[in-house]
């Protein structure tokens, strides 16, 4: 017989496997100057400097990057936060 417990915890682990495979990606747009991107996703996305400024770029040549992986969870906070800056991002799987 299996404990309630254990199932719950089991189940708190699926969720959590399910929820990890997330992506946040910025989207280019011609209005924001590099540096203020740059300062979001450091101030925001908890970046270094040269990775914003990597992330930064590909976006303006590529159109977007995925600027961060996680759970959709950990990932809706810094996506609300973009938003908030102007800035275009969604969440995919």
């Amino acid at each position: 017989m299996e404990k309630q417990g254990t199932k719950t915890q089991y189940e708190e682990d699926v969720e959590l496997l399910e929820d990890s495979g997330c992506s946040l990606v910025l989207h280019n747009d011609d209005y924001h100057s590099f540096d203020y991107v740059i300062k979001a996703l450091v101030d925001i996305c908890r970046l270094s400097t040269e990775q914003a400024e990597q992330c930064t770029i590909l976006v303006h040549y590529k159109g977007k990057c995925v600027v961060k992986n996680g759970g959709y969870n950990e990932l809706l906070p810094m996506h609300t936060a973009l938003l908030a800056k102007q800035l275009t991002s969604e969440i995919v799987r």
